[in-house]
């Protein structure tokens, strides 16, 4: 039998590798399980970055991209789940609630979005409800039914963005805090314009414990511009997370 010797004591290599996976099975252990339902399927630098910085603030975090998990403290989900409240709601770059919005070219002298009838649009694809349920229902109430070969699906909103300056699309969706800085430049304007809504957050799960407290602070403080490429795996639009409670009060101001 192999035997490790320490301080003046000889142990069974058996007993040492026993202790060393007890070790690395209570790290495992301590870790806070995070599902993100990440919008690209390029999550690798994200990862790692993500990570590293969580585990600076004091959050040893498990990222996984899988919010299904039974096992999640917390999950970042965009859209709106029934029933459910997010502890931090992501916000646009003017640290609001995001407002979903069309967009056209002031060349197009579109007066009311009853004008897209018949016209190519440009949407987003994916859950985010920005990116084209919302916008989309908006057309219905007033009688705007697209056909399925007038829609173009971008990846993103700068995507969607693109296809409308090169005129391959009539209008785009986008969100409001991301759009403005954009506008005077490329002349654009905004023909409609809905409410703030919570449209993507952090939800705690089933395996959510007092650990995860400290990585719900976290997200709290980590800003687009601090680590842009942290922000790649979440909607365009998101610049930052916040307490939904004080984003209400805001709004409503």
């Amino acid at each position: 039998m192999c035997w490790v010797f320490r301080s003046g004591r000889a142990l069974p290599a058996v007993m040492l590798a026993g202790l060393l996976f007890t070790a690395h099975a209570s790290a495992r252990d301590a870790q806070v399980l995070i599902g993100i339902e990440s919008v690209t399927e390029v999550t690798r630098v994200a990862h790692y970055r993500l990570t590293k910085y969580l585990q600076a603030e004091g959050c040893e975090a498990n990222i996984r991209f899988d919010v299904e998990a039974p096992d999640l403290a917390l999950a970042f989900l965009p859209g709106i789940p029934k029933g459910a409240s997010p502890v931090l709601a992501a916000v646009n770059r003017e640290g609001r609630l995001p407002v979903p919005v069309w967009m056209t070219r002031k060349t197009a002298g579109v007066r009311h979005i009853r004008e897209l009838q018949g016209r190519d649009l440009a949407t987003v694809a994916g859950p985010d409800p920005l990116g084209e349920k919302l916008p989309l229902a908006a057309l219905q109430n007033v009688g705007v039914m697209p056909a399925p070969e007038q829609l173009y699906e971008a990846g993103d909103y700068s995507s969607a963005l693109g296809l409308l300056l090169h005129n391959n699309t009539h209008a785009a969706v986008s969100e409001l805090g991301f759009v403005k800085p954009l506008l005077a430049g490329n002349s654009l304007v905004v023909s409609w314009q809905g409410e703030p809504v919570q449209a993507a957050g952090w939800y705690r799960r089933n395996g959510w414990s007092r650990a995860a407290e400290a990585c719900e602070q976290a997200l709290a403080n980590i800003q687009r511009e601090d680590d842009p490429q942290v922000f790649a795996i979440f909607p365009e639009w998101v610049s930052g997370f916040a307490l939904p409670d004080t984003q209400s009060s805001e709004d409503s101001e």
